[in-house]
């Protein structure tokens, strides 16, 4: 297994502020609402870095540790408050099932579902799987799902579990060479779909051309999707049906425009107690009301990928890029 180089502590100074990519005051505030949410003074912290493209994270319920993967090098990664970086699964997504693909890359998105089983979205081989054992070279994991209408997903990007037990996810074709030009493509859309507790799997939206990160509402009655296409850099809402089926979806918010002068895409998000959302998307971490209000952003510096919060809401936590980031919100 191969470590990259990290750097586990962020050091304030002038010297060290001048080489990041972020401003000394990250946080922009649209409305006063924002401080709500976050001090428009909050400082971005350095846990991490030298990584190809970070992604995925998510807190640990039982240690509070930050697990995050690095995609291009099938890699997972585990960031600890006491013994900061350390390799987790190393292969994280890819572990030969489909010997034919060129890219080869690992897990993306991350959750910890209801019976405290870590969930991974494998790009490399185009499933959604649940680990089994860590402990063991190569790490085991079992297949959740693989396939729908008998033809393999393009490349699982990220998930959520429904109170139901059951699990939506995005299909883009990001882990497949050539994307949707690739000769590995098996799925005509790239869809959002829904896996039922019995193991069924239903295509739900198929008209958002690079669906990704995806988050519900406080209530269940909303499911937020982010479309990662330059030319359509957009969040969608859709009601959800009490048989789980989704509604007709409306655009939350188009920042289409907004790709012109800021680095990154609509990607990870997640929603807190109040409603507000905390996307990724051009120039770092948005922070949009529930009615689709841009309130501010966390300005990143670099492209941002995704998101996570602690127990009790008080830390974000982002991957970006080639870093792990984190910044404390509002109490």
């Amino acid at each position: 297994m191969r470590a990259f180089a990290v750097m586990l502590l962020f050091v304030a100074g002038p010297a060290l502020a001048e080489s990041l990519p972020w401003p000394e005051r990250p946080v922009v505030a649209n409305t006063p609402q924002l401080k709500q949410i976050i001090a428009e003074d909050a400082q971005l912290q350095q846990l991490a870095e030298g990584f190809r493209w970070s992604e995925g994270p998510v807190v640990e319920p039982d240690t509070g540790d930050v697990l995050f993967t690095d995609v291009p090098q099938n890699t997972l990664y585990r960031w600890s408050e006491t013994d900061g970086l350390s390799v987790y699964l190393q292969p994280s997504g890819y572990t030969g099932l489909y010997p034919d693909n060129q890219l080869q890359e690992g897990a993306n998105g991350l959750i910890f579902n209801a019976d405290n089983q870590l969930v991974l979205a494998q790009h490399g081989d185009r499933r959604l799987a649940v680990l089994l054992d860590a402990t063991t070279q190569p790490p085991q994991y079992q297949t959740l799902a693989s396939q729908y209408q008998g033809k393999a997903f393009n490349s699982p990007n990220d998930l959520v579990q429904h109170s139901s037990g059951a699990y939506y996810f995005t299909d883009p074709p990001y882990g497949l060479k050539g994307g949707d030009a690739s000769a590995e493509k098996q799925q005509s859309v790239n869809g959002v779909y829904r896996l039922g507790a019995d193991g069924s799997v239903t295509l739900l939206i198929t008209d958002l051309t690079k669906p990704n990160g995806l988050a519900f509402s406080p209530d269940e009655q909303w499911l937020y999707v982010a479309n990662s296409d330059p030319d359509a850099a957009e969040w969608w809402r859709y009601p959800v049906h009490q048989d789980g089926s989704l509604g007709k979806g409306t655009l939350f918010f188009d920042a289409t425009a907004h790709t012109k002068t800021a680095s990154g895409l609509p990607d990870g998000l997640k929603v807190l107690p109040s409603g507000v959302l905390l996307a990724t998307g051009p120039g770092g971490v948005w922070v949009l009301s529930p009615e689709g209000e841009h309130l501010g952003t966390i300005q990143t510096g670099v492209a941002a990928a995704n998101v996570a919060l602690n127990a009790d809401n008080s830390w974000l936590y982002i991957t970006a890029s080639q870093y792990l980031l984190r910044i404390q919100l509002a109490p």
